[in-house]
């Protein structure tokens, strides 16, 4: 089966959500940044209209802009945030972050701390890669699909540029480290859909971002 990314790039930051979905008729809700009804109402008309049931609701990380669709996700169909474990302290911050930014947020939901360190994970009947890419924040995970030649990094890694590093728990360093280690390794093909942003692909990116360049 192949598997098929939709974008909706939501709320006041401009986050990029992704709704991947197989021929079966499942899908998984990545990152859910929707922020009031009518964004809410993208998710589920897409959903109806296209026959689709949502399965899982998996986060990259837990900052606010990518969080915001939580509760929403949880009483319309049920599901728990799936996390990494090191994303704890900035999903449990997530309200005050919203308060100090002038946003409104409702509480998060409970949330599932399943994801540790790299590794295969099955997502829709697919072995997919995940990836533990810390330095944007400390529980930020990649999502790699070999079959499609995909990879969902969060916000690691945009087109000509990289998540900022200046937030609680950030690192440039590590961020680097991240970016070269787990995602320029990978295919030069490879599409990346980025939490912000339109996509690229991690052979343009190893030659062209400024801030982690491969020479």
């Amino acid at each position: 089966f192949m598997l098929h990314s939709k974008t909706f790039t939501v709320n006041p930051f401009q986050e990029n959500t992704y709704l991947i979905y197989n021929d079966n008729g499942q899908a998984v809700i990545v990152d859910p940044g929707f922020y009031g009804r009518d964004e809410e109402k993208l998710l589920s008309d897409y959903l109806e209209t296209n026959h689709l049931e949502l399965t899982r609701c998996l986060l990259t990380h837990a900052h606010l802009d990518h969080i915001f669709g939580c509760r929403y996700i949880f009483e319309r169909y049920g599901l728990q945030p799936e996390l990494h474990q090191d994303g704890r302290p900035v999903y449990e911050s997530a309200a005050s972050t919203a308060a100090m930014y002038g946003v409104r947020m409702q509480e998060p939901p409970p949330v599932n701390y399943v994801f540790g360190d790299d590794g295969p994970i099955e997502i829709l009947g697919q072995k997919l890669e995940l990836y533990h890419t810390p330095g944007h924040s400390p529980g930020s995970v990649s999502f790699y699909s070999p079959e499609d030649g995909l990879l969902w990094s969060g916000d690691v890694l945009f087109q000509g540029s990289i998540g900022r590093t200046d937030l609680p728990g950030g690192s440039f360093e590590v961020l680097e480290a991240s970016i070269r280690k787990k995602l320029y390794p990978l295919p030069d093909e490879t599409v990346v859909k980025s939490g912000h942003g339109p996509e690229t692909s991690i052979g343009w990116e190893k030659k062209n971002n400024s801030f982690v360049r491969m020479e």
